[in-house]
């Protein structure tokens, strides 16, 4: 059992100031920088950790001996042309990751990945590419995709990657070390991916034919691929898989259960393969993943966004650990993220509604807990009320779950300008926990609101289903009821509000000023969508435009009446519209154009191009640019 005190004096070191009850001014690097730490990856002995650490916007990949006390810096990005996406331990000496680059080919825009290693046992180490290609081998976009690590072989990993056939990936089994690969199974028709067993044996393919999705498992006697599931695309059938457990004859997967998404198992080897439930939510689906023992790799518990500290124990022993922590540190969210092989060292993350989260390195045999790096030192007691959760009803009585985030001087019963703020996808979510866009806006004088609308991931089968074909329609009135919730509850008059979003969320922003012209005072659309008839178009240049045209809807002339790009003229109030111009997730074109139908019909319109900037924002300075302007202009038109 881990000794109360240990935590009480860690956590005496970053306690939080007292909450101020002004607006405070905080400049907006403070909220708009990007994590001060982030992805903490304990080495197999517990004895290292790597992870990024972000010094004025440059991120430095960097391994921490405990030991010595000795700090590498393996390599560093500010994420404007190439961006780290993973990284992982080889063994205790050898990290391996992924990263990413945004290349041009036909005048489209797409990322490309290459897979690279750093050899700590070697003098002067750098980064080197795994990977060595000869000729007539086919130059794969995609490099980076792992499926297995291999836990049992300190030196090979288990690569998916389409070396032979273009867009049909293979799987070797490559030594990270040296970069020598063996194949171990060939391409297939119509492969997407591969999945291993815990034991680094490929056993599933997945195929992709259209919009029809098959799963196959190899027999384990004769090499012969079976069918195990089959469904089509955005289909009440589908099926997720997660993983195996040690005993390599027990799948998990999620699937549809009385409308949500539930957790099964099936025994493979038994002959009717039959499901077992295993966990299911009537209210929400189960969205998180299976928790692993890195000691046995069996399977442990999983993860829930709806669980208190959004993982359940199976394991009696971790049970305990996780009970004991969350009675050390109370009304927190405690997240055991990684352990070392034997499973007695850990990296715990913690976070709270009045702090934004910090990493602590844990070793059981030693009753000890550490504190190693907050996530944003710069806000801590800067937060003021988190997110809160709310519900409203929209038009046609269906529930609507959302967060609130109160402003800096929020007090019951007065009146704030407010921000609604869709989230992208659309068929994604937002969560409970600190949120920088949302913390930003409520430090300046905001309250916030994020409405989990139709289409939105999360809350089953037929709630996340409207986003098929329904862009511009009910997942967009539950927009304009949102804002009215907002009037109708005192928490804003209709005067005061304006919208705002990225991705899907810009163009709700942007659909919002067409379709309920009188609700919203102004939009701001980050990277946004401006014509669907567009992305049917530019499906065509990517391996899965089946799947991309039925998401959007297939009757071009309903995708151009439910496009801003179109109504310009009836935008009668403010748009901002920011966009990075190496965007390969939404082209810039969709601002640019929409820019000029809004100033050719005369309309207040402002429009930013970030020069070389992306999708996602991970460039510190265009971070910190994209939020002041959108603070000038919701101060402009509601302050």
């Amino acid at each position: 059992m881990l000794k109360h005190f240990l935590f009480l004096l860690l956590f005496s070191c970053f306690t939080v100031q007292a909450k101020q009850t002004l607006k405070s001014s905080l400049p907006v690097e403070a909220h708009a920088s990007l994590p001060n730490a982030s992805q903490m990856n304990l080495s197999p002995d517990g004895n290292k950790i790597a992870f990024v650490q972000n010094a004025k916007g440059t991120l430095f990949l960097v391994v921490f001996d405990l030991k010595t006390g000795e700090k590498r810096y393996v390599t560093r990005t500010d994420n404007l042309n190439a961006t780290l996406n993973w990284f992982d331990w080889v063994n205790n000496d050898l990290l391996v990751m992924g990263v990413s680059s945004t290349l041009v080919q036909k005048g489209v825009r797409y990322t490309s990945s290459a897979l690279r290693r750093f050899d700590l046992t070697e003098k002067d180490a750098e980064i080197r590419n795994v990977l060595r290609m000869s000729r007539g081998v086919h130059n794969a976009q995609f490099q980076d995709n792992v499926i297995s690590m291999l836990p049992d072989d300190p030196e090979h990993i288990l690569l998916s990657i389409d070396l032979d056939i273009p867009n049909k990936p293979s799987v070797y089994k490559v030594n990270v070390r040296t970069g020598k690969r063996n194949r171990i199974e060939r391409p297939k028709k119509n492969i997407n991916s591969w999945i291993a067993d815990q034991q680094g044996n490929v056993r599933i393919m997945r195929q992709i034919d259209d919009t029809t999705i098959t799963y196959s498992l190899k027999d384990k006697k004769s090499g012969d691929w079976n069918k195990l599931f089959e469904y089509e695309v955005f289909s009440v059938e589908e099926v997720t898989i997660l993983g195996f457990d040690n005993d390599p004859n027990i799948l998990y997967f999620k699937a549809n259960y009385q409308d949500t998404s539930a957790l099964f198992k099936m025994d493979l080897s038994s002959e009717k393969r039959e499901r077992e439930l295993v966990y299911h939510d009537k209210d929400y689906d189960v969205d998180g993943s299976l928790v692993y023992s890195e000691k046995t790799q069996a399977v442990v518990g999983f993860s829930h966004s709806q669980f208190d500290d959004f993982i359940s124990y199976w394991d009696e022993d971790l049970a305990n650990l996780q009970k004991a922590i969350g009675k050390a540190i109370p009304d927190s969210t405690n997240i055991i993220m990684d352990t070392d092989k034997s499973g007695d060292k850990y990296i715990l993350y913690t976070a709270a509604d009045d702090h934004a989260g910090a990493y602590l390195y844990g070793d059981r045999a030693n009753n000890t807990l550490d504190y190693i790096i907050s996530r944003y030192p710069q806000i801590e007691g800067e937060l003021y009320n988190g997110k809160n959760n709310v519900k409203y009803i929209a038009r046609d009585k269906t529930e609507i779950e959302g967060y609130i985030t109160y402003p800096a001087d929020y007090e019951q019963g007065k009146s704030y300008p407010a921000i609604v703020l869709p989230h992208g996808g659309p068929m994604a979510r937002d969560y409970a926990g600190f949120d920088y866009w949302s913390e930003f806006f409520a430090h300046h004088g905001y309250l916030v609101f994020q409405p989990n609308f139709r289409g939105s991931s999360g809350y089953g089968f037929s709630f996340e289903n409207a986003a098929v074909g329904g862009w511009g329609q009910a997942m967009q009135d539950d927009l304009q009821d949102a804002a009215n919730w907002l009037v109708e509850q005192g928490y804003t008059t209709k005067n005061k509000m304006c919208i705002a979003g990225g991705s899907y969320g810009g163009y709700a922003a942007l659909m919002a000023l067409v379709k309920h012209p009188d609700t919203f005072q102004c939009a701001a659309s980050f990277a946004g969508v401006s014509d669907l008839d567009a992305i049917y178009s530019s499906a065509r240049y990517f391996t899965n435009k089946d799947i991309v045209r039925k998401q959007i809807g297939t009757d071009r002339d309903k995708l151009e009446q439910v496009s801003p790009i179109n109504f310009a003229d009836k935008m009668t109030k403010p748009v901002l519209l920011i966009h990075g111009s190496e965007d390969s997730v939404v082209s810039v074109k969709h601002s640019r154009l929409m820019a000029e139908e809004l100033e050719d019909a005369e309309k207040k319109v402002k429009y930013i191009e970030l020069k070389d900037g992306s999708h996602h924002l991970k460039y510190q300075p265009y971070r910190v640019r994209t939020l002041q302007e959108m603070l000038a202009f919701f101060d402009k038109h509601l302050m």
